[in-house]
């Protein structure tokens, strides 16, 4: 073959080269093209779908409302009815957590009070200690009965006839974030004891001491008190 023939064969080898790269290439930008179209399509479908079940739910968000205006500061603590002013003492707080339980707070100062009343050394009025026993062991208010609500088994024969009789029930714990008092209390409702005479002794031991209040040591009724400070 001649110098030219060979020039042109190998200009055709080329070109065919050149055909099917550019074929290859073309095929490759239909599969892309499709895959993005199809990408679009499952988008949109599904944006469809959420629209359809945002409008259908009732918890769905209402599409026009902003749920982020500007300058919008943390949510307070919720007022409580019969104050002046949205601001929330512990006490009022703490209240407004007990009624929800469908629970009383005893007011500030009563406890003393009702500890001191004729009606105690009656058990009329009863305290209820809700601490473990060797809490209990260790200072309670004298007289208390001992009424731990992760063992009620062990306590209710003596608790529960007590609290039936008593006109007023005052159940405590140790005070501050301690809930065993709540816990307690809601047990001896929950077998019949009335909501009405159930009352929570918010405060506890820990105020009950810090008031200069008697404390008894050991058993009920043991006689081993801790007098107050003079």
């Amino acid at each position: 073959m001649s110098h030219g023939g060979k020039l042109v064969h190998a200009v055709r080898e080329i070109l065919v080269k050149d055909n099917s790269s550019q074929a290859g290439n073309v095929g490759r930008t239909h599969a892309a093209g499709r895959i993005i179209r199809e990408a679009a399509l499952v988008a949109i479908l599904g944006a469809a779908f959420a629209f359809a079940a945002n409008q259908v739910s009732p918890l769905g968000l209402a599409l026009t409302r902003d749920y982020f205006p500007a300058g919008t500061a943390s949510p307070a603590q919720p007022a409580v009815a019969g104050t002046n002013s949205g601001a929330v003492t512990p006490a009022q707080f703490l209240a407004e957590q007990m009624k929800e339980k469908g629970l009383q707070l005893l007011e500030d100062g009563k406890a003393a009070r009702l500890f001191h009343d004729p009606r105690f050394k009656q058990d009329i009025i009863v305290f209820i200690d809700a601490r473990d026993e060797e809490h209990y062991q260790q200072g309670h208010i004298p007289g208390a009965y001992e009424f731990d609500p992760y063992r009620p088994e062990k306590y209710f024969d003596t608790v529960l006839p007590v609290c039936q009789k008593a006109e007023q029930v005052v159940v405590y714990c140790n005070g501050g974030d301690c809930d065993d008092s709540e816990s307690a209390a809601i047990l001896l409702r929950d077998v019949g004891i009335s909501n009405q005479k159930l009352f929570i002794f918010g405060g506890g031991i820990t105020e009950w001491t810090a008031n200069n209040q008697p404390v008894e040591t050991g058993a009920r009724n043991s006689g081993n008190l801790r007098k107050p400070n003079p």
